[in-house]
């Protein structure tokens, strides 16, 4: 299997997603459209993962390589290429998918629950969210579930945390592809995000959860990528 990395900083890389590919005799690209790398063509991959940014979906006079990202993402959306967003990544994919994307009530930063589908949602169990688990959370914006998409998760202050489009396409809005290593590149080059806000941690309270929410985390990182891969590999 094929996997495609869009990359956006470079203290956010693929991480566990990296591991995973590694172990299970994947092979893994990384493009980085903002230092001018072409955009890979559906063809050349099965599995489009969209990493995270400092940046917002809106931002393309700051960071004019994001269109050309929207038009790689659409292409990969067209062509039912496996998609897995995260962060900015998710937010991409409403954005292409005709969603608002726009600022939450809060910024949600640091170890936080978030609640998986109930029952009662309809929501298609192939796809593997737990009940309830913490991943680490960095972001400022939110968005509109797209079209024909399904809710995977939500928190208090972000309604949509994860959700699901047909069966190929997740978006997490937090974080779960992180390492111990990932998690400290990301407190040391993101420290101003932190504004001491009600949805905020303290980088030392942060550092300190993440050996054990990693633990705990890891798991539905894998979960979700066995899914993705699963689904290509029948088609």
């Amino acid at each position: 299997m094929r996997f495609q990395v869009l990359q956006h900083v470079a203290f956010e890389g693929p991480a566990r997603i990296a591991e995973y590919a590694a172990a299970r005799g994947h092979a893994l690209a990384v493009a980085r459209l903002d230092l001018g790398e072409p955009a890979p063509p559906p063809a050349a991959y099965d599995l489009l993962v969209v990493l995270g940014g400092p940046m917002g979906v809106y931002d393309e006079r700051e960071c004019s390589w994001l269109a050309a990202e929207k038009r790689a993402l659409a292409a990969a959306l067209a062509a039912d290429r496996a998609v897995l967003g995260v962060c900015l990544g998710a937010q991409l994919i409403a954005a292409v998918s005709g969603s608002r994307v726009y600022p939450a009530s809060e910024k949600e930063i640091g170890w936080f629950a978030v609640r998986g589908p109930r029952h009662d949602d309809g929501v298609a169990a192939h796809v593997p969210v737990p009940a309830q688990f913490s991943p680490l959370h960095w972001h400022g914006d939110t968005f509109d579930l797209p079209p024909l998409a399904q809710r995977l998760a939500e928190t208090d202050v972000c309604e949509n945390q994860a959700f699901q489009l047909h069966d190929r396409v997740v978006g997490l809005q937090f974080h779960v592809e992180l390492t111990l290593e990932s998690v400290q590149a990301l407190v040391e080059h993101a420290i101003s995000d932190i504004t001491g806000g009600d949805y905020q941690q303290s980088p030392a309270a942060i550092l300190a959860e993440a050996p054990e929410r990693l633990a705990s985390i890891g798991p539905v990182l894998d979960g979700l990528l066995d899914h993705l891969v699963g689904v290509m590999a029948r088609h």
